[in-house]
């Protein structure tokens, strides 16, 4: 195994750093945040024009035909600077599983706009009360030539500002599907709402919502292998994000406690403070390995379900101890809203509980374990 980055990978995480650094600024960051989109619409359009929309998407719409690898240093990158953009909902959840499984007409539809950076879409796999998004409450019933969605999504990212929303939902014992929505059909109910890192939500409630078969991903009448796909990218994605979050939120502290004089000396001279800062850097190492392990077997097409579960533990259990360390490194300056690492210690909340918190990725590792004897 060796997720060493290539030297087009390196070229694009200078590109994406450059772009970041100029672009996602602590005043600009603050004035997108007081914004009713929330999100950086002059970033998501210098992205575009620097071809890094399509990285991951297929050369046949315009984009750069790279994979999951390419894609999660640009994540990285992102939350490094914590930047407010649609970019894991647009890309990781939305385009991703439309160009592995779209048809050549959707792949046109939704993946040049998106490329061009015109259009957001997002997915809605979070349901209320069902601990596990891969099997789905939310229901898919034939329905002439097309077909009708019943159930709610909960915490889907950016919905009141998408163009289409992909939908999980069963279409049978052992089958489940995945269908384009438009947020503004009849039968569909948008709510908005706000996540922890003050990202745009929606809670969707669908009442006989229609989908026409052109707006069906793959085959829903075959198994679980879409919504499997988009699962296992969507933690890679959340993963990716928060490494870029820790180790910024580690760097940013290790200046702090460096330059920062308590009785006469810097804080980082002081051995209580250097442990809970050793102990952040470790936290976010484990997670920074386990996560690109797991993106590296997903990018050979290798079984990396149980990877996956080890990355998200780690993400949520040791991120969480990581960005309280930093959070109390600061003192009184880690609860000022207006101080940068204020934005990182919310970032991290909002990945641990994406898509199952620390608990439930063990109960998964342990029932793989268990099932492995």
């Amino acid at each position: 195994m060796d997720f060493t980055l290539d030297e087009t990978q390196e070229d694009l995480r200078r590109l994406a750093r450059s772009i970041f650094d100029e672009r996602a600024t602590l005043p600009r960051l603050r004035e997108v945040e007081e914004s009713d989109e929330g999100i950086d619409r002059d970033l998501w359009a210098e992205l575009a024009k620097a071809d890094l929309l399509g990285v991951a998407l297929p050369e046949e719409v315009g984009g750069s035909g790279h994979g999951i690898m390419e894609l999660c240093v640009l994540l990285e990158e992102a939350g490094r600077r914590v930047a407010p953009i649609p970019l894991m909902s647009t890309i990781g959840l939305g385009a991703l599983p439309i160009a592995r499984f779209g048809s050549t007409d959707q792949k046109k539809k939704h993946l040049v706009p998106v490329i061009e950076g015109t259009a957001l879409l997002t997915a809605a796999l979070e349901e209320p009360s069902n601990r596990d998004p891969l099997r789905p409450s939310t229901t898919a019933t034939k329905d002439g030539s097309s077909w009708r969605l019943d159930g709610q999504k909960v915490a889907v990212p950016h919905a009141p500002l998408a163009d289409r929303v992909v939908v999980t939902a069963r279409t049978g014992e052992n089958a489940s599907g995945l269908f384009l929505l438009d947020p503004q059909g009849q039968g569909v109910e948008s709510t908005p709402s706000r996540s922890t890192h003050r990202e745009l939500q929606g809670h969707i409630t669908l009442d006989g919502a229609v989908v026409s078969e052109d707006d069906v991903i793959g085959d829903p009448s075959s198994g679980h292998e879409e919504l499997e796909f988009l699962h296992r990218h969507a933690v890679a994605c959340m993963c990716a994000t928060g490494v870029g979050v820790l180790e910024e939120a580690v760097k940013i502290t290790a200046a702090y406690i460096s330059e920062r004089h308590q009785f006469g000396k810097p804080i980082a001279t002081f051995q209580g403070a250097t442990l809970l800062a050793a102990d952040a850097y470790i936290d976010t190492e484990a997670t920074r390995i386990t996560t690109w392990s797991a993106i590296w077997l997903l990018s050979q097409g290798r079984p990396c379900d149980e990877e996956l579960a080890i990355a998200k533990f780690w993400l949520a259990d040791g991120g969480q101890r990581a960005v309280h360390n930093c959070q109390h490194l600061h003192g009184g300056m880690g609860v000022d809203t207006d101080y940068p690492v204020h934005r990182y210690f919310i970032w991290a909340k909002q990945l641990e509980l994406m898509l199952g918190g620390a608990t439930p990725q063990l109960i998964k590792i342990g029932s793989s374990i268990v099932g492995s004897d």
